[in-house]
């Protein structure tokens, strides 16, 4: 498994991982990191084949076994598929994508007729993210477009 959390070590506290669009609930029987992520054993697979199907499926875990979030902060899953909206009202698509870099995450966001957007998901740009109205608020800089 991928690890897409800054909190790796939390996940060994949880008891079900869910897994799929169809967020089915498997239990976890053991964790164990590789330099690639996590090895994870379910209760409900018990074969390699089972296994497989599960390739490339999102995992996640219930809200309440996530680490709490500080002011201003928001769970990936809060803010896929949210509307993107520059200060001045124009529609610029929905976030589609997060592209980790090293210095800071970018958000890939994707309009209509299929044409991205990367925007740097720093202050400067990324003004307002409203979870509750699904709409995230962006200043374009120079060069952005």
């Amino acid at each position: 498994m991928k690890l897409l959390t800054d909190f790796p070590e939390h996940l060994a506290d949880v008891e079900t991982f869910y897994v799929g669009r169809g967020y089915e609930p498997l239990t976890v029987v053991r964790l164990r990191r590789t330099p690639e992520g996590m090895l994870v054993t379910f209760d409900e697979i018990s074969d390699r084949e089972t296994a497989a199907t599960l390739r490339g499926a999102l995992v996640h875990i219930s809200p309440e076994d996530a680490i709490p979030l500080g002011d201003g902060e928001v769970y990936l899953y809060q803010i896929q598929g949210i509307q993107v909206v520059s200060e001045t009202g124009e529609e610029l698509g929905r976030l589609t994508d997060l592209i980790e870099t090293g210095a800071n995450d970018v958000y890939v966001v994707t309009n209509e007729q299929g044409v991205e957007l990367l925007l740097p998901a720093i202050p400067d740009v990324i003004r307002k993210i409203d979870v509750a109205q699904q709409v995230m608020t962006v200043h374009l800089l120079n060069g952005l477009r």
